[in-house]
């Protein structure tokens, strides 16, 4: 048996290390307990393009939380790197956006979220000739290189005191008097006072398998993305670029990062060839004078915590008293993190938030 912490999360991605982080901050004892490896999922897997793919189309409530969580994590990486000496590696690379068709709506939002805007430059028209018309460069928009951060949190969270436990399966749960007492794997108990879900894709069966008959449960399901890394020389490509549902991300060490497929297949993390050779022929297309010898060094795929709009669930169990949850970002968990982590933190400590916690809440459409 443990001593009973503070607050407890299950699952540790970018929500559940940025949320654990903020509990530390305010003085309270933590335990983050994973399934496998901190980090090692789908936060891992991803991007890091610091902004949702065309937030204008997407829900309202998902802009609300990015708008309020890209322009902390520029002082997050400077702090994270002198306490743990990681490099997050946080650039404001720009993104350059073609080929938009609703090229106003997207003014229209960066004009509401004061997010600098302008024309395709000359110099990237002549990199990509399809910037020349329906093109937008957002030069403010940054990235973080996900593992660099992920490691730099952990390692801090360690620093911190957080009690951190790997390769942990939570099975079951205790409820009395409508309070979950104690969590436990097959070979551990952990007593608890406050719970946490945020276990990614993983959540909504985790949830299931832990409260078995209570009827509110979040729909979040996992959503597979593929990726591939081309080797080049540093400063190869400047900026990040987006067309239509793919994009390519640059790194300080010159490897790009071009991602990302979107598939329903469970929980299956396999590779192919097929979307391999997708993925590298989207690459050369884009860049063919840059990219197309550019050797493909790794190709892996990991699994998003998706909702129908998009919009995750922040919220407190209605009936379960210390229970709440903080899963369901899909591909935007590092662009929603700080704002999603703050919300739970307002919601568990009963202070007043600036956003509308109804639109995260467990019984809302999402």
């Amino acid at each position: 048996m443990y001593k009973i912490p503070d607050i407890t999360f299950i699952g540790g991605g970018i929500t559940g290390l940025l949320s654990a982080r903020l509990f530390s901050e305010a003085g309270a004892k933590v335990t983050l307990i994973d399934q496998g490896l901190i980090g090692q999922e789908s936060s891992w897997a991803g991007g890091g393009i610091l902004l949702p793919l065309y937030p204008w189309r997407q829900a309202g409530a998902i802009s609300e939380l990015v708008s309020r969580s890209i322009g902390l994590y520029s002082s997050l990486s400077e702090d994270l790197l002198a306490k743990t000496g990681i490099d997050p590696e946080y650039c404001m690379s720009g993104l350059l956006m073609t080929e938009l068709d609703d090229s106003t709506d997207a003014k229209q939002w960066c004009k509401k979220y004061n997010i600098p805007y302008q024309a395709a430059t000359a110099e990237q028209i002549k990199l990509y000739p399809q910037a020349k018309h329906n093109a937008l460069w957002l030069p403010t928009i940054a990235q973080a290189r996900n593992p660099r951060l992920l490691k730099s949190l952990k390692q801090d969270l360690i620093q911190r005191g957080v009690n951190i436990i790997e390769n942990c399966k939570i099975e079951h749960a205790t409820i009395k008097a409508s309070r979950i007492t104690e969590i436990s794997s097959d070979l551990q108990r952990f007593p608890v006072q406050q719970l946490v879900i945020s276990s990614g894709a993983w959540s909504a069966n985790l949830w299931q398998q832990l409260l078995k008959n209570h009827l509110i449960k979040p729909d979040i399901f996992p959503v597979k993305g593929q990726m591939i890394i081309l080797d080049t020389p540093a400063n190869t490509l400047k900026e990040m670029i987006l067309e239509k549902d793919h994009y390519l991300i640059p790194r300080k060490d010159g490897k790009v990062l071009c991602g990302s497929s979107v598939e329903q297949v469970g929980f299956d993390k396999s590779v192919s060839e097929a979307e391999k050779n997708n993925l590298a022929n989207f690459a050369q297309k884009l860049c063919p004078s840059i990219l197309t010898n550019a050797p493909i060094i790794h190709h892996w795929a990991g699994l998003r915590p998706g909702t129908q709009s998009g919009i995750p669930y922040i919220d407190k169990h209605p009936d379960i008293q210390n229970l709440a949850i903080n899963a369901g970002h899909f591909r935007n968990g590092f662009a929603m993190g700080p704002a999603a982590a703050q919300l739970l933190y307002d919601l568990i400590t009963h202070q007043k938030t600036d956003l509308d916690s109804s639109l995260y809440a467990l019984d809302a459409t999402h």
